[in-house]
């Protein structure tokens, strides 16, 4: 049964979804259609684009992203403190970089003189645009409309090019975080066409790796940075950078096994310190969306999760508990 968006976003019980959009039917986002032959590699820089002016307008940042053929993966972190802080003035101009607003708002920013009851309204508007600013649901609505709308003008068509809203799944906790930031990272090796992460075009991994280089990234997205610590921070990624890259580009060695010398006998660092098994974190990380629907985490958080939601169980509850009984308590 499909669920509401309100009932999984709930930023009480993490602040961090992985999502995922679907073209529908035979509709490309991007790359080459086999079928027709026709290139939509150009939609990519749309994608990008329409991502790096929501990261400035909303108070969600960009932790992963992939853009691949027909479907797009993202992972992002809501911070509802950061909206909380912004001032009225910040809010609008914010929300007006998308929208036009009301002509009240207009009035506004001109500076015009407003009477009590327009000021009121201003007000009311701008608590609206306030909780719209940290709302996921909106972020994506704002993304893929935006995305769609210009595929469609052309294709020279209407009618739907998404499948349907985006799914979303939420990461309870660190090594669940850095599951599916690799799983997306690591979408186009899975799907054969990169060799490696450096290859891995549209992805935030090659942005991150083009970056630390100093080679330029156009157009590029602001993502969330590492805290260099391995615990949870509000003030960034709870992982050191360097660590992440050793592991994304190790899980892609392993996954291509094809490559000579491909496996490190050496584990990565990042799952040593969150007690992940080699043997149990291949697996879930090439197998994430088809093990797990929409939470990811340790197992009784999974259980309580459901519990607060009238359920028992979340897909993918056996395969955490092989994932996490390494994890120390």
């Amino acid at each position: 049964m499909t669920k509401a968006r309100s009932s999984l976003v709930s930023v009480s019980d993490t602040p961090y979804y992985h999502c995922i959009s679907r073209c529908v039917r035979r509709a490309y986002l991007c790359g080459e259609d086999s079928y027709t032959g026709q290139s939509y590699e150009h939609r990519r820089a749309w994608f990008i684009e329409r991502l790096a002016i929501l990261s400035e307008v909303f108070s969600i940042e960009v932790a992963a992203y992939a853009v691949m053929s027909n479907h797009c993966h993202l992972v992002v972190h809501i911070d509802e403190a950061a909206a909380r802080e912004l001032s009225l003035d910040d809010v609008i101009e914010r929300w007006c970089m998308l929208y036009r607003g009301p002509d009240v708002i207009q009035r506004y920013r001109a500076g015009s003189a407003l009477s009590a009851a327009e000021q009121e309204a201003v007000s009311t508007v701008v608590r609206t645009w306030r909780s719209r600013l940290s709302n996921l649901s909106w972020f994506m609505r704002c993304l893929n409309e935006h995305v769609a709308r210009r595929a469609n003008a052309e294709d020279r068509c209407t009618g739907r090019f998404w499948e349907g809203r985006f799914k979303a799944q939420a990461l309870l906790d660190d090594p669940a975080l850095i599951t599916a930031m690799a799983y997306v990272d690591l979408n186009p090796i899975r799907a054969g066409i990169a060799k490696d992460v450096a290859g891995s075009d549209k992805t935030s991994i090659q942005q991150r790796l083009k970056a630390i280089t100093g080679q330029p990234v156009e157009p590029q997205v602001p993502l969330q940075g590492f805290s260099g610590v391995e615990t949870q921070l509000s003030t960034g990624l709870p992982f050191n950078l360097q660590d992440y890259v050793a592991l994304v580009d190790w899980t892609g060695r392993c996954i291509r096994d094809d490559k000579p010398g491909a496996i490190d006998p050496h584990t990565p660092k990042l799952l040593a310190v969150l007690g992940i098994a080699e043997g149990e974190w291949l697996p879930n990380v090439t197998a994430m969306q088809a093990r797990y629907e929409l939470v990811m985490g340790a197992p009784e958080k999974m259980k309580a999760h459901a519990q607060s939601r009238g359920g028992r169980f979340y897909r993918g509850y056996r395969h955490a508990l092989r994932l996490y009984q390494h994890v120390a308590a």
